[in-house]
């Protein structure tokens, strides 16, 4: 398996993209600040780096954004974690998505690209999740993705709707003969938008039992809310604060992201139906 090996300045004239890099959506947006922000604190993440396949070359595996930062502000070389022998594109990707995950958020259409490219390469959600750390259930939505319908898809891209809302809504509205109503799967996923996971799970729960249920029903009987019961549990202070931030990015409660957390963890041991 390829390793760090060394850490070490290379001139940015040695240096070539890599295909396997996850950023592939406007790279170089947001350059400027990033520039200033190496300007003012000094890189403070190395690129990763392994031999390219010209000779005198190194190939960026993860780290374009801050070489492209590094040619702005007209510097000579910049740092860099060298791995000690060459990796091929799918391995390339796989370094990138772990790394980006580790320094910062990717966007949604960053992640499914990627791990819908591993997927091909590798063929199974568990290879993917080995490869990236990326949670099992996560893996298996966004490999889901391309399958979903345009317009919903449509919405998924304009941040509309959720990944995982869109899927739940289209498959809710797939009939005995595998057809998707996909005016009918558009207001659900608008309505299921905002819903808890509890209520969501209720759609999909009677939509399968019942698919002649008219729609409106359907919503209404998720809206009165499933039976719910309060727990309390102890956690660090580190453990705390995580939560408050896992609550600010999905717009939610400390409660709401505690659920939301738990049920994502019981989900991808597959101990909870969903």
């Amino acid at each position: 398996m390829a390793k760090i090996v060394e850490y070490r300045d290379i001139p940015l004239d040695q240096l070539v993209i890599g295909k396997g890099q996850i950023r592939t959506a406007d790279p170089g947006q947001g350059i400027e600040d990033l520039a200033q922000s190496i300007e003012a604190q000094g890189l403070l993440q190395p690129i990763v780096v392994c031999p390219a396949h010209q000779a005198d070359k190194w190939e960026i595996l993860a780290g374009q954004r801050r070489f492209l930062a590094h040619k702005t502000l007209r510097r000579n070389s910049i740092a860099a974690a060298v791995i000690d022998e060459r990796v091929e594109e799918a391995e390339a990707k796989a370094i990138s998505i772990t790394e980006n995950l580790i320094r910062r958020r990717l966007t949604g259409n960053e992640l499914i690209d990627g791990v819908t490219y591993l997927y091909k390469i590798y063929g199974t959600a568990k290879a993917v999740v080995n490869k990236t750390g990326l949670p099992y259930n996560k893996v298996l939505e966004y490999v889901k993705y391309p399958r979903l319908e345009p317009k919903l898809k449509s919405m998924v891209d304009e941040g509309k709707i959720e990944l995982k809302v869109a899927l739940k809504a289209q498959d809710a509205c797939r009939n005995k003969n595998n057809v998707v109503n996909v005016e009918e799967a558009i207001r659900l996923a608008l309505e299921m938008e905002p819903m808890t996971n509890n209520q969501r799970k209720k759609i999909v729960q009677d939509r399968k039992e019942n698919q002649d249920k008219p729609i409106d029903d359907v919503i209404e009987d998720a809206k009165s809310g499933p039976r719910t019961i309060q727990i309390i549990v102890s956690v660090t202070e580190d453990t705390h604060s995580a939560i408050g931030r896992y609550a600010r990015e999905e717009g939610t409660t400390r409660d709401g992201a505690a659920s939301m957390l738990i049920d994502e963890a019981l989900s991808s041991r597959g101990l909870l139906e969903d």
